[in-house]
């Protein structure tokens, strides 16, 4: 476009653009969609234009989320057990008891702002963790190429589309080189769509807009650039992303900790019913009889367990971010630690990932070394001739930057490109097609050697002998050819059927050596029980070797034509006696992984190619950096900061650690719970008078639940870190069967000290239980919380420690306040407090002998199927185009069938 034209468009685009839909962009020639957007595609828009658009039409993102206190606090609110507390309190002040109304009413408001505080904590702890991940993509403003956050675009923005991009907005395409967009997630097509520049007749299908690429979907093959038509909420995608429902997926955790909770209502449904029968059957006042029965429903549930869980994953958010973790969503840090098996690349895991040039091997002694490496310089996507590729791979980018290079970039210049044929996955190589300054055009094809030498016309044998010592050698080599070609080529642009009779050029030579902490890190997983596999598209010997160095198990590779040629069922039989998948293509990948999760092992996949998108997917845990893909980066759960396996390994403890600490919550909530609720249900048959009053039993249970928010800071057993960790409900139901009569036999020992004693009347009787069961229920965290001996072989935290001998403390002091008679609380005899001390410290040996008895028991394992939506891939989408989003609004992991639970 002339200056002077540009000039003009420039300066008349200082007021607002009207923007077209893409539908009517698409069925417009190029030169007029530009026209409309007011915008250049050679200078694109200015910094003052881009500042006044973005006024205008606002971030580019399906939603905006923040974490925000009203959704956080309703979210409290709508909860069933709190609806029956209030009825309670609105009974009770009806019927004349104000002082349990009160009760009640402070229970209910302490209960809600501890939930709202740790719940609102979590969610601004997603926030930060989001914040920090960040998607690019490369713009043309002011006459140069730059790269910004995808939020950023404006309508009028100049965008380049590369292998592996996620499509940033709807784009009207201005070029297109053999540019393939996937658009499942979006149209529901299976196949990748061919995409031009040409206008299409107006009013066709969103499937058929064959020369625009869609918000969300994904360029599976081929370059192209366009012009930004319509961004956020105003794109296709984001139209259908608005009218979808939040809700997400759920993860492992959420599915057990469902699990849990059903258990709870039957149990709380059972007891309940049952001792508003007894009481019934007494010819009890029904409103005294209906409000203890439910303060039996909530006592015998953990209220808190939500708060716990959600301090438990905030804390452990940011003790993962500052070691490089960066999770989705809060909850999947437990599905981290379920972690048994991981499948992960080569390159910059187990290497160094910085590739340096060796050295170039001619094919004949005919032939000059500079040669070759002038021709590989010259095969590169992204050339420039002005000295250095654009972007570009690391392959080009270590042939560019060594010192053979420099001395080949004068003549580099002396060519022109003509055409180019990008690289992908399956052919494994990129051609193009290049003029020198006599005018002969060369077809250059530059690419994994078994795939480049099999279209050579005559390979000396000198060459695959050398060949086979650079990989024995564990070096990448990468092989070069060239044909003469005619004016056809020139003409009709380069197609697959072009790359065949070639002539050797040689071969190129890298060396990526291993990482001096790998092997160290390899230890260091095998002691967290997770074995390692290596999927790579590298040559087999290559990665045998790197693997070999490492100490990584030996055996034959498996090739990716190997792969093919095994039905599922043997597969599976070799995936478990192999370490080295190689030259395997994203499909097969993929295809490992979910044949492997058929096993039951908890499988990882750790990649940051647009290859390993679709085994991200697969896996149960998908693991990516932060410098990977875009679409690796929207695929995976875990964004690790550093591409490390000492990184990933610091994320599986942490998840491991914070699991182990949620189930000792779980486990002595619901053990003595049940045994306390147990004993009120027998004391109902005995006694004249209610045991407890329904306001105690709710202010017994929040102080307990108090002194539980220190948990999440509990130090955690060695042993508990070293393997996987599961919900298994069987353990939890067989845990509280067994351990919840324990502490009724003491509640029992306590109702014969207050009756036989003591000749207690029903206001001192509730008093020494409430005391009793407070001191008993919380103390028994010390030998709950490991399965060794405490204190002498387990440490528990100095915070655990001091909230649990402060709530005991509080219940202890409690009776002798002047808030005392208004409890319903009398003081209690000296003697009672020894008899307390006595009965405190033959609970908690009973415990331990329970205990070693309980642990010589295998836990059961269960399988939970997978829960489905079909609007699965939008929601990813949508996720990936929203603003620091919090945590119920992220997209959840894939989460399929064929899981078990292990031990708890």
């Amino acid at each position: 476009m002339p200056a002077s034209i540009t000039g003009a468009i420039i300066g008349s685009s200082l007021t607002t653009a009207p923007t077209p839909t893409i539908q009517t962009a698409s069925s417009r020639v190029s030169e007029d969609v530009l026209r409309d957007l007011r915008v250049s595609a050679a200078h694109g828009l200015s910094t003052t234009e881009v500042r006044l658009r973005r006024q205008q039409y606002g971030v580019n993102a399906v939603a905006s989320h923040q974490a925000r206190l009203w959704p956080v606090l309703w979210h409290q609110l709508r909860s069933p057990l709190l609806g029956l507390l209030i009825v309670a309190a609105v009974a009770s002040s009806f019927v004349g008891q104000h002082s349990d109304a009160v009760i009640i009413g402070v229970i209910v408001a302490l209960s809600v702002g501890l939930g709202v505080v740790n719940e609102y904590r979590a969610e601004r702890a997603a926030q930060a963790l989001h914040s920090q991940i960040r998607h690019r993509v490369v713009v043309v403003r002011d006459g140069h190429r730059n790269s910004i956050d995808v939020t950023e675009l404006v309508p009028g923005d100049i965008v380049e589309l590369s292998l592996g991009d996620i499509v940033p907005a709807d784009v009207r395409l201005l070029t297109a080189t053999d540019l393939e967009c996937e658009e499942s997630a979006l149209t529901g097509e299976s196949m990748p769509v061919e995409k031009s520049a040409s206008p299409v007749r107006p009013g066709v299908p969103l499937a058929e807009l064959a020369n625009s690429a869609l918000m969300g979907t994904v360029v599976h093959a081929g370059t192209g650039r366009g012009v930004v038509v319509t961004t956020g909420a105003r794109t296709e995608f984001g139209r259908i992303a608005e009218g979808l429902t939040t809700r997400q997926l759920d993860t492992e955790f959420q599915v057990g900790l469902r699990r849990f909770s059903m258990l709870l209502v039957y149990v709380a449904a059972f007891l309940t019913s049952t001792i508003l029968v007894i009481n019934l059957a007494f010819h009890r006042p029904l409103l005294e009889a209906l409000l203890f029965s439910l303060a039996i429903a909530v006592g015998i549930t953990p209220q808190l367990l939500p708060a716990v869980v959600s301090t438990s994953l905030a804390a452990g958010s940011q003790r993962l971010s500052r070691r490089k973790v960066l999770v989705k969503r809060l909850v999947c840090i437990e599905d981290l630690g379920d972690i048994s098996l991981l499948f992960t690349d080569k390159t910059g895991t187990l290497t160094r990932g910085h590739l340096s040039f060796m050295r170039a091997i001619p094919a004949s002694v005919a032939q000059d070394v500079g040669a070759v490496v002038r021709v590989g310089l010259l095969c590169s996507e992204n050339w420039d001739i002005d000295g250095a590729p654009v972007g570009g791979n690391a392959l080009d980018q270590a042939l560019w930057d060594s010192p053979a290079a420099a001395r080949q970039r004068r003549q580099v210049g002396h060519f022109t490109r003509l055409a180019v044929l990008p690289f992908d996955h399956h052919r494994r190589m990129i051609s193009v097609l290049v003029r020198d300054v006599e005018g002969a055009s060369t077809l250059i094809t530059k690419g994994a050697p078994e795939a480049v030498l099999e279209r050579c016309t005559d390979v000396p044998a000198a060459i695959q002998e050398r060949l086979a010592d650079e990989f024995a050698a564990g070096n990448r080599v990468v092989a070069v050819a060239t044909r003469a070609a005619g004016g056809t080529i020139a003409s009709s642009g380069l197609t697959p059927d072009d790359e065949r009779d070639l002539r050797l050029v040689g071969l190129l030579v890298f060396i990526d050596p291993p990482k001096h902490d790998a092997a160290d890190a390899l230890a260091r997983l095998a002691a967290l029980g997770i074995a390692v596999k290596v999927v790579t598209g590298d040559n087999a010997e290559v990665a045998a070797k790197i693997c070999h160095d490492l100490g990584l198990p030996g055996g034959a590779a498996l090739t990716g034509s190997d792969v093919d040629l095994l039905d599922d069922a043997a597969l599976l039989a070799a995936i478990a006696e192999t370490t080295v998948f190689a030259r395997v293509s994203p499909e097969q990948k993929a295809r490992i992984v979910r044949l492997q999760r058929l096993v039951g092992t908890g499988v990882a996949f750790l990649g940051d190619g647009v290859n390993d998108a679709l085994a991200l997917h697969a896996a149960d845990v998908g693991i990516s950096v932060d410098s990977a893909t875009d679409v690796a980066k929207d695929a995976a759960d875990v964004i690790l900061l550093d591409k490390d396996l000492q990184v990933l390994a610091d994320g599986v403890a942490e998840g491991r650690r914070i699991f182990a600490n949620t189930m000792k919550y779980v486990l002595m909530g619901t053990s003595s719970n049940f045994g306390n609720m147990f004993s009120a249900a027998g004391a109902s048959l005995f006694l004249p008078f209610l045991p407890m009053l329904p306001s105690q039993i709710l202010l017994n249970n929040l102080l307990y639940d108090t002194s539980q928010l220190a948990i999440p800071t509990d130090n955690v057993d060695e042993p508990q870190l070293r393997r996987p960790s599961h919900w298994d409900i069987s353990f939890i139901r067989r845990f509280m069967i067994v351990f919840g009569p324990l502490s009724s036999v003491f509640d029992f020992a306590t109702f014969g000290v207050m009756l036989f004693v003591f000749h207690s009347g029903p206001e001192q009787f509730r008093t020494g239980w409430f005391v009793e069961s407070l001191a008993t229920q919380t103390l028994v965290i010390f030998a709950i919380r490991t399965r060794r001996i405490p204190f002498f072989r387990s440490h528990p935290s100095l915070a655990l420690t001091l909230a649990a001998l402060g709530v005991v403390t509080t219940g202890a002091l409690l009776p002798a306040t002047p808030i005392a008679q208004a409890l319903g609380f009398r003081p209690l005899p000296a003697g009672f407090f020894a008899a307390l001390a006595g009965m405190v410290l033959c609970y908690l040996a009973l415990i331990e002998t329970g205990k070693a008895i309980f642990y010589r028991v295998p836990a059961a394992r269960a399988a939970v199927p997978a829960p489905y939506d079909g609007h699965r891939h939008l929601r990813r989408r949508a996720a990936y185009f929203s603003t620091a989003s919090a945590g119920p609004r992220r997209r959840a992991p894939r989460r399929r069938g064929g899981r078990r639970r292990g031990r708890a």
